[in-house]
């Protein structure tokens, strides 16, 4: 998934929400030109999604504080994987480093 697509989804579900339109995967991937498979399948994609559509209906109840906490676990496991993956890439990198030219 490119960032740009991340970008997208999180601004679009800001307009929608501030234009008090509800926030759906159809509308959303519409807009943002990605199929709705896409956003249901990648988990960071997903997670804005799900956030902003709770936001958007129960955001000051306990059921809506529980799934911002969700939301934000998914996240922080997300990136998490993601600095590993890098941290990884770096070792192995510093252990080979690529032949100067």
């Amino acid at each position: 998934m490119s960032e740009n697509a991340l970008v997208r989804v999180e601004r679009i579900c800001a307009e929608l929400a501030t234009s008090g339109q509800p926030i759906t995967f159809t509308a959303v991937a519409e807009q943002a030109q990605i199929g709705r498979a896409t956003l249901y399948r990648d988990k960071q994609l997903r997670a804005v999604v799900d956030e902003h559509r709770t936001r958007q209906t129960d955001a000051r109840t306990l059921t809506g504080l529980a799934t911002a906490v969700a939301h934000l676990r998914a996240v922080i496991e997300a990136l998490a994987a993601t600095v590993t993956k890098h941290e990884e890439q770096l070792r192995r990198l510093r252990r080979n480093p690529p032949p100067r030219r």
